[in-house]
């Protein structure tokens, strides 16, 4: 889309929705942390709270997992200048009242693979699907997102890689701040960030 409609989307829309996406297991909740960590607002509800998967929080709110079954959204308005976390599967039933800066986390798929089923091994679960299926459907599913981001009028989008963030939080931080156009201070994100919790690598 040209930056004359992404420009009409922004006047029209008012203040973007600040979401945080990306692949399960892919940084969404350390990012939503960095945010959180500089007073920005963030729309959450508390109902799935930290655990051994994510020491520091989900930062989730429940009603974003029905956005692909719910006819009224229009709560996501609320959320204009805060930023809410969208697994990236739900990011096409966002509704379209809105503008939208998109902080998109990428990671290694064979990473993210590996923490997924790291995951689901301590609910006692199982995936039916092999890993090569997996990466085919992820790296699938992330062509339609990229399609997305390239041909929607209101969203502008940010590739953050995870690993990137935890080599040099600094960077990273700073490249949200310009992106997001806010007056936040860079330290207080980057103390956010834990090492100690890249605990699968490719």
């Amino acid at each position: 889309m040209s930056i004359l409609n992404k420009l009409y989307a922004r006047i029209r829309y008012g203040s973007p929705v600040i979401v945080v996406s990306g692949l399960p297991r892919s940084g969404t909740s350390m990012t939503m942390k960095m945010l959180e960590a500089v007073g920005l607002g963030t729309v959450t509800d508390g109902q799935r709270i930290a655990d051994e998967d994510n020491p520091k929080g989900y930062f989730e709110d429940e009603r974003v997992k029905d956005l692909h079954k719910t006819e009224d959204k229009t709560w996501i308005r609320d959320a204009r200048g805060k930023a809410i976390k969208v697994i990236s599967y739900l990011l096409k039933d966002l509704p379209k009242d809105n503008f939208y800066k998109v902080v998109f986390m990428r990671r290694n798929l064979n990473e993210v693979l590996a923490s997924q089923k790291k995951m689901l091994d301590r609910r006692g679960e199982k995936s039916e699907t092999n890993d090569e299926r997996m990466i085919e459907i992820y790296k699938d599913h992330l062509w339609k997102v990229n399609w997305m981001f390239k041909h929607s009028s209101n969203i502008e989008s940010l590739d953050i890689e995870y690993q990137m963030v935890i080599q040099d939080p600094r960077k990273q931080a700073t490249r949200i701040r310009e992106f997001l156009g806010l007056d936040i201070d860079v330290e207080k994100m980057v103390a956010a960030v834990d090492p100690s919790l890249y605990r699968n690598r490719s």
